[in-house]
């Protein structure tokens, strides 16, 4: 859904991955609901000290990458990404995050997330699929 500019109050940014075209506005924009979504996918895929100009920024997931898969994992990966989304996603409120294991041999862990957005109270998920392997036969 494209919203004009004066109507996206929940905000506008880049589009995740980015993209872009030929004309005026070379940089495909997301907003709203859209935007928030995509905020959090890079927020969940960003190590802390990766951004130079907001070194705190990230969930630094990838540490965790061989460590096994037990109840103590499965909490302090909640708690990671729980505490980023409070620093650095005011949009929204958490409500539940649950670490499934999706996939014991091929080392896929889903992150679902339920979350409201404050300024319009309506309730969404976001499963983001955590690889412990390597993506070379993607």
């Amino acid at each position: 859904m494209e919203l004009d500019e004066n109507t996206s109050f929940l905000g506008k940014g880049w589009k995740f991955p980015p993209e872009f075209s030929k004309g005026p506005n070379h940089a495909k924009m997301s907003s709203d609901e859209q935007d928030i979504k995509e905020s959090l996918i890079i927020l969940l895929s960003t190590r802390i000290g990766e951004r130079i100009m907001n070194p705190n920024y990230g969930c630094n997931l990838d540490d965790l990458l061989f460590s096994p898969l037990n109840l103590t994992l499965k909490t302090y990966v909640a708690d990671l990404v729980k505490t980023a989304i409070l620093y650095f996603e005011p949009r929204i409120d958490v409500t539940k995050v649950d670490i499934v294991p999706n996939d014991d041999l091929e080392g896929e862990l889903l992150i679902e997330l339920d979350y409201t957005i404050r300024a319009t109270n309506s309730r969404r998920n976001l499963v983001y699929p955590f690889y412990r392997g390597e993506g070379t036969d993607v």
